[in-house]
């Protein structure tokens, strides 16, 4: 794939940069797959040719050696949110093991040892379909900007230890070790952290998708989404498909179902991607080694290094559009790009002045629940997973086993966790969406900004209720 054009703002450090995510430019080019083009019928359809869609349909082959399956993708598989992120592989299913201790107490033993398993998992996968994704246990060094998030560094060490998981506490020269930033004062290593590329990860799983018999249609959009008395009806331009189950792995789209749709909300999220470095450039910020990197801010950066050499820096920015606005033109913020492009040179002030070929947004699915949520709908025959929240590259091959439960009537640990079982809060109506958001995001820059959380967040932590990218 490569960019339709370059972004041109003359002395930006972004300017020419691709608007296409860098990923992108690391697979071959290939024709789409071809669009439906008549009425079908076929045991299992699946919408959406993302992550959750891709690990759905294989985990499915796996249980259905003869069954029809088939998956219909509005664009390209891959072009949306899962080859938009930055391809870290979280040992979760909770958005962290914080997470998990706080929202769900009572099964945060399950569902700590169940996120370790799923990328135990996963890595098999990748070895047994012969997938090369860039796989990679890289582990990922979480950093502190101030006391207040070197304290939280602390506690997040002691869940690790409680929970039987290895991780090491990091200041002084045992951090610029690996990371030296005048902005980062203190660190925790976590070593069971992955990385992948997720372009490469999405054409693997296609590819071996469609070498097990699987149907794949790009270009083919879902419109519309009924229940007949004998199947599901799915609704496309080119034809309609009479299916007897279905999986609804669309994600950050505007779900097909209504009921869905205050669910979750659409979060833009920007990247930049540097030229690739040199071994002394790296070297100079103590970044010899191969693990991706986080600070510890509710506006957070995460970044990492490419098989080039590359640094991808990313995030703080979490942008809602009133409306719940997903217009391709929002892929593009000047702003964020600038704000992004500062802080890098802050946090590494020796790399000033080096150039970013690669500048893009992505959509992030967000729940008010922070955990992603599955379940059935139409009498049974539907399941869909929703609000990955910016952890779907691993989570989703979780996710895609949970619905097949789900579907087949099976009760197991992944289909009855609470997380399933109770519907996340809605988000309110507009205009009280946008000022909520606006809310939420001015107190979470505040505990950044002072280490106090605001009493509004307390309130909705209460409730379960959270806002985060």
């Amino acid at each position: 794939m490569t960019a339709p054009f370059a972004i041109a703002i003359p002395g930006k450090p972004y300017a020419g940069a691709s608007p296409d995510p860098y990923w992108f430019s690391t697979i071959a080019p290939r024709p789409m797959d071809a669009a439906l083009a008549t009425d079908i019928t076929c045991d299992l359809a699946i919408i959406g040719g993302g992550f959750t869609g891709l690990w759905s349909a294989l985990k499915a082959r796996e249980r259905m050696p003869d069954a029809r399956i088939v998956v219909l993708e509005g664009g390209r598989c891959g072009g949306e949110a899962s080859g938009r992120n930055g391809g870290f592989c979280a040992p979760s299913i909770s958005h962290g093991i914080s997470n998990a201790m706080e929202r769900y107490p009572r099964e945060a033993d399950r569902l700590i040892r169940l996120g370790v398993e799923n990328v135990e998992g996963l890595e098999r996968d990748l070895e047994h379909f012969e997938i090369d994704a860039e796989f990679q246990r890289a582990g990922k060094l979480n950093v502190a900007a101030t006391p207040w998030q070197a304290e939280g560094l602390r506690s997040m060490a002691e869940g690790f230890a409680a929970h039987g998981l290895p991780s090491t506490y990091l200041e002084g020269d045992a951090l610029r070790a690996k990371l030296d930033s005048p902005v980062y004062s203190a660190g925790v290593f976590d070593p069971t952290y992955a990385l992948v590329n997720p372009s490469k990860l999405v054409e693997g799983l296609r590819a071996a998708c469609l070498a097990r018999g699987v149907e794949l249609h790009e270009g083919t959009r879902v419109t519309a989404l009924k229940k007949s008395k004998s199947a599901l009806r799915l609704t496309t331009p080119g034809g309609t498909v009479a299916a007897a189950r279905a999986i609804m792995a669309t994600n950050a789209a505007e779900p097909l179902l209504k009921r869905f749709r205050t669910a979750i909300i659409p979060i833009f999220d920007y990247s930049l991607v540097t030229e690739p470095l040199s071994a002394a450039q790296l070297a100079s910020i103590g970044w010899t080694g191969p693990h991706g990197i986080a600070d510890s801010g509710n506006q957070f950066h995460y970044l990492r290094k490419t098989a080039d050499n590359r640094i991808l820096w990313a995030g703080y920015d979490a942008i809602y559009h009133k409306g719940s606005g997903r217009d391709a033109e929002m892929y593009h913020r000047e702003e964020s790009f600038d704000r992004l492009a500062t802080q890098f040179n802050e946090a590494f002030p020796s790399l000033a002045g080096v150039r970013f070929d690669y500048a893009w947004g992505g959509i992030i699915d967000t729940s008010a629940r922070i955990t992603f949520f599955t379940g059935t709908a139409l009498g049974g025959r539907l399941a869909y997973a929703l609000g990955f929240t910016g952890q779907g590259v691993s989570a989703t091959r979780f996710a895609a086993g949970a619905m097949l439960d789900q579907l087949e009537g099976k009760k197991t640990e992944a289909s009855e966790l609470s997380m399933h079982r109770r519907f996340p809060v809605p988000f309110p109506p507009e205009p009280l969406r946008s000022i909520a958001v606006r809310m939420a995001q001015k107190g979470l820059a505040h505990e950044d900004r002072t280490g106090q959380r605001p009493v509004m967040l307390r309130m909705l932590d209460r409730f379960g209720v959270g806002f985060d990218s």
